[in-house]
């Protein structure tokens, strides 16, 4: 029997964000300072609120519509991309949590939420699904962390409030460590915090590629019967397939995928914008879909 298994609201959830075939398939737009880093043609280089939310809105149109569900944020995209009738009714919406940026305290990053974003928030916007950001470090952090202790009031409180939550984990390199020791170090800190995740309570994970087959397979291990969808950390389109069929191999159960579809589609042109998403990020989310399907 698989750990922490859903029940039925959440499986119904579950399905809404997940391809015919049953594996998930989300696209990510929530980010904030990342896409306005892509949308560099406006005529002084700066994005306004405004020309962002358009973006976000257009993502949705071109490109968030053609899957199975689009992950949003509550500072810019919410409420006005349902509430305009943006989003199609095939389409569910992930609503994610967390804010942007991070603290620092005692060389650990730790998440800051949305001012106000609670389980309700999510679902008064329309959500059917939430999604928070965790930082972890597990070879510094264990179940009885902070970070563990934060996961676990959040599991808890979207328990409470019918809500599936995924609970997405990142980790990072140390002051003072090198990118070869933590290269070698990535496998194991992505298993564990698996793990350490799925012993807090996590029932769906959103992890960073651990870096080979034989690691795919021992984060699969860690969580023990709890899907989890590899993230595409800002790579190209061709590394990240080739990555998502590897971990989908080796026991993923799909994945996110933001700025390796839509990076170099986004303009602050509507014209320019419309017609990149169309003609060069939707078929790499139908090649995206290929490989989380295993076809």
């Amino acid at each position: 029997m698989a750990k922490n298994e859903l029940n039925t609201r959440e499986k119904r959830a579950m399905a809404a964000i997940s391809t015919a075939a049953g594996n998930m398939l989300i696209v990510a737009a929530d980010q904030r300072n990342g896409m306005k880093a892509v949308m560099t043609d406006g005529p002084d280089g700066a994005v306004t609120p405004a020309e962002l939310a358009e973006a976000k809105a257009d993502l949705v149109r071109y490109l968030g519509n053609e899957a199975s569900a689009i992950l949003l944020d509550p500072e810019v995209a919410l409420p006005a991309i349902p509430d305009n009738g943006v989003i199609s009714r095939d389409t569910a919406l992930v609503v994610g949590m967390d804010a942007s940026g991070f603290d620092e305290v005692d060389g650990l990053r730790f998440t800051r939420f949305s001012d106000g974003v609670t389980p309700q928030t999510v679902l008064d916007l329309g959500g059917d699904v939430a999604k928070m950001l965790w930082y972890m470090r597990a070879d510094r952090q264990d179940a009885d962390s902070r970070v563990a202790h934060e996961i676990r009031d959040l599991v808890t409180a979207c328990e409470q409030a019918g809500l599936l939550l995924i609970v997405e984990i990142l980790t990072y390199r140390l002051d003072g460590e090198s990118e070869e020791e933590y290269a070698e170090k990535l496998p194991g800190l992505v298993a564990e915090a698996a793990r350490i995740s799925v012993e807090c309570g996590a029932k769906v994970l959103k992890l960073q590629y651990p870096g080979s087959a034989a690691a795919c397979a021992a984060v699969t291990d860690a969580a023990q019967g709890v899907p989890w969808a590899v993230l595409s950390a800002g790579v190209d389109h061709t590394t990240f397939i080739e990555q998502v069929r590897t971990a989908v191999a080796n026991g993923a159960s799909g994945a996110m995928a933001g700025r390796s579809l839509w990076k170099d589609s986004l303009s602050v042109s509507h014209e320019v914008r419309a017609g990149l998403l169309t003609s060069r990020a939707l078929p790499r989310l139908r090649e995206l879909e290929a490989a989380v399907d295993r076809i």
